[in-house]
């Protein structure tokens, strides 16, 4: 799952006609770099959730044949936040999905993320400069909240259905489940350290091109 539902203030005013996984790097949008990377690594069907200009990806992206995927889109009215959109799309995922922010570049190969031993699985970064104090540590594999030495979160993840069996349906952050995973020793994680860059602002998109 991709998640692109979101408004991207912080990049205005680039998001105000074009949805940011369509803004461009090197000439092709962020999204296109998930779906190529995806595919490279045998993924066959993927679910994005639309909200925001979402009119705009699914006629970008289409049925995803051109990528040589299988796209299914969750359109939400107003946007439900991450574990929110995740939610309303279980439906159209398999009991074990990959979700990966659609605003986040990189060369991480999603064909590393296996099914997780644990209910869900995060990858973390080394903390970038606008998140110097980053969100979580590990230790032995597992995620923890707190830890002498913490990381960011870099936005790619993998779950079993079940870590969100229970909730009702509508806006819910995900930070809180993933805490409370946590705490539960529920959550895995590994530590990232290739190129990666979470493009949230105009600047950050610059910087990259």
């Amino acid at each position: 799952m991709i998640l692109a539902a979101g408004r991207g203030e912080r990049m205005r005013p680039l998001t105000d006609n074009c949805p940011k996984p369509l803004l461009k790097v090197k000439g092709k949008p962020l999204i296109s770099y998930h779906l190529e990377a995806l595919k490279k690594a045998g993924i066959t069907s993927v679910v994005i959730n639309v909200s925001w200009l979402g009119d705009q990806i699914q006629l970008a992206l289409g049925d995803g044949s051109a990528f040589g995927l299988r796209i299914q889109y969750s359109v939400e009215n107003d946007a439900l936040e991450t574990a929110g959109g995740i939610i309303q799309a279980l439906d159209k995922l398999d009991d074990e999905f990959i979700v990966v922010n659609g605003d986040v570049f990189t060369d991480y190969d999603f064909s590393n993320l296996l099914i997780p031993t644990a209910d869900a699985h995060l990858v973390l970064v080394p903390n970038p400069e606008h998140n110097p104090s980053g969100d979580f540590g590990i230790d032995n594999g597992l995620l923890l909240n707190t830890s002498n030495q913490q990381h960011t979160f870099a936005g790619i993840s993998c779950y079993r259905k079940s870590f969100f069996s229970g909730l009702d349906q509508g806006q819910r952050a995900l930070p809180p489940l993933l805490r409370a995973g946590a705490d539960q020793q529920n959550v895995s994680a590994e530590l990232f350290d290739g190129l990666w860059n979470d493009v949230g602002t105009a600047e950050r998109l610059e910087q990259l091109q």
